[in-house]
């Protein structure tokens, strides 16, 4: 994961501790980790997304598999994450890949850790610059740059 501002914590040992928790699920998510994200998820963990259907529990670790056995990746730059307790923020911009295709936006989360475990993912983004994204990418992957 890229960084281009670093972790500051509010100071508090559970704040400190979720920040770290959500760079660990972030980083193993970038690396198709699937264990290592496994790991780090809740059993009841909920993942919510901009304009997509909420996953709870096992389907949130069991769509990021079948994500993963598609070959679909993620890149993620954080560029801010400030934690309060075990709510972490972050303001990043993620690169969803799949093969020569690429599409990157900025992305606004709402993490809750409970117990060391991500128990609420919440992703918010723009689904027009996502899509702007996404037709861009499909033209980089024809043409070739």
């Amino acid at each position: 994961m890229t960084s281009s501002a670093s972790p500051t914590p509010s100071g508090s040992s559970d704040a400190s501790e979720a920040t770290d928790v959500v760079l660990a699920f972030l980083g193993a998510l970038e690396a198709r980790d699937m264990a290592g994200v496994t790991d780090l998820l809740d059993a009841q963990a909920e993942w919510r997304n901009t304009g997509l259907p909420t996953l709870r529990g096992p389907r949130v670790a069991g769509t990021l598999r079948a994500l993963d056995a598609r070959g679909i990746g993620v890149e993620v730059t954080m560029r801010h994450i400030a934690a309060t307790g075990d709510v972490v923020l972050t303001d990043r911009t993620d690169v969803i890949t799949w093969g020569r295709w690429r599409a990157g936006f900025r992305v606004s989360g709402t993490f809750e850790v409970r117990h060391g475990k991500v128990r609420l993912w919440d992703d918010h983004f723009s689904a027009t610059s996502a899509l702007g994204a996404s037709v861009a990418g499909v033209v980089r992957a024809v043409v070739g740059r």
